[in-house]
């Protein structure tokens, strides 16, 4: 099972984390990484807040030369070449299918991904932030082999997080061991935001049927790329606000 992080993620300092761990109080844990595929995402939703009917943007990333491609009405579309941004929802759970894989001619695999919570933008900006996903050639091909890959995507915790930079278009990882539950050390680091679960399975017959797709739940396909905008766009600005310096005889000091 690995671990995935949504921005800057501490590197691999196990011991780091432990110690965090152990300074914390205990807390009781009401849902795991194993648990049916939807009903994580469908607990969070019964917590209130804006997340129920928002389209979360993701961006799945596949390797190079891949096709990416997502279930719409029941089958899949034609994909796009390596990399797809649509907006999905919390609570739902959304197939994907990957074919033309590197060294896996003919071969296709079939990962789904779980929303369980979302990321708060600057209004209008929202594209321009996406849930990055990448798919691996090492874990495509794990999965081509009948491994089952577990991945939970977080935002990091700004107060512990190492000053660590990250490569373009690469997302850091780090495995946990045997019998950890991958949502429960994400939520240790960070705030979960995503579930990703790829294995062997592949639909049955000719066609997919809607089982299989999770009847096709409803999501927005970006068909172009967010343009740049300011990053003071769509935010709100104080007009006529002005703060003069106090005279330093004003200023308290300890």
């Amino acid at each position: 099972m690995r671990i995935r992080f949504l921005q800057f993620a501490l590197a691999a300092a196990l011991s780091t984390w432990v110690a965090a761990s152990l300074a914390q109080p205990p807390v009781h844990y009401q849902h795991r990484a194993d648990m049916p595929p939807g009903e994580v995402g469908q607990r969070q939703l019964l917590r209130g807040g804006p997340l129920a009917g928002y389209f979360q943007p993701v961006e799945v990333s596949g390797p190079q030369g891949s096709i990416v491609s997502l279930a719409v009405e029941g089958g899949f579309d034609q994909g796009d070449k390596e990399s797809v941004l649509a907006g999905m929802q919390i609570g739902y759970v959304y197939r994907m299918r990957v074919a033309n894989i590197p060294d896996h001619p003919g071969e296709e695999v079939y990962p789904t991904i779980e929303l369980v919570d979302r990321l708060y933008p600057p209004p209008g900006q929202a594209a321009r932030f996406p849930v990055p996903i990448e798919l691996t050639a090492e874990e495509l091909a794990l999965a081509l082999e009948g491994r089952f890959v577990t991945r939970v995507i977080y935002v990091e915790e700004p107060r512990t997080a190492l000053p660590v930079k990250d490569e373009p278009k690469k997302q850091r990882y780090f495995e946990i061991a045997a019998g950890q539950d991958p949502l429960k050390v994400a939520d240790e680091m960070g705030r979960p935001i995503a579930i990703l679960r790829m294995g062997s399975r592949v639909p049955d017959g000719m066609t997919p049927d809607g089982k299989f797709l999770y009847h096709s739940p409803p999501l927005i396909k970006f068909t172009a790329k967010p343009t740049e905008v300011k990053r003071t766009e769509g935010i709100e600005e104080r007009q006529g606000a002005r703060f003069e310096r106090l005279p330093e005889s004003q200023i308290r000091r300890r």
